[in-house]
């Protein structure tokens, strides 16, 4: 799926990659500002998170529970040092849970991806719009 979009459709498109999914693993592969974290954000709210979804920067991650008592994880891998790091917070653990795992900067953890995971793409149009591919 290929989609421009602006932030006035970001909902719609949240909305169109939830139904697409056949993996609950979604790396997100962008530049920093492109946006990531705010489709993030909308995709944690149609999946019913009723809190404000934040950038786990700091945390590394960041769990929502959702209305069903199914989970969602958000994953901000910027400053892990390498893969070691990861598998020593238990990301395994994560990964495997079947929960949503959402997962910005996966460039930092390339071997612990599981195959079956989805790659979101995005890139700047313009200032207010984006080009995202979802595979």
């Amino acid at each position: 799926m290929e989609i421009t979009y602006s932030i006035d459709e970001i909902n719609e498109v949240a909305q169109k990659i939830i139904t697409s999914t056949s993996s609950k693993i979604i790396i997100l592969d962008a530049d920093m500002g492109m946006g990531k974290t705010t489709l993030i954000k909308e995709i944690a709210r149609v999946l019913g998170v009723n809190e404000i979804a934040n950038s786990p920067t700091f945390s590394i991650v960041n769990e929502y529970i959702l209305p069903n008592n199914e989970k969602m994880y958000h994953f901000d891998m910027y400053r892990i040092e390498d893969e070691v790091e990861a598998l020593d917070f238990g990301i395994e653990e994560y990964l495997f849970s079947g929960h949503w795992c959402f997962i910005e900067w996966p460039e930092r953890i390339p071997n612990l991806i599981p195959d079956s995971h989805h790659r979101i793409e995005i890139s700047l149009v313009d200032e207010k719009t984006r080009y995202l591919k979802f595979e």
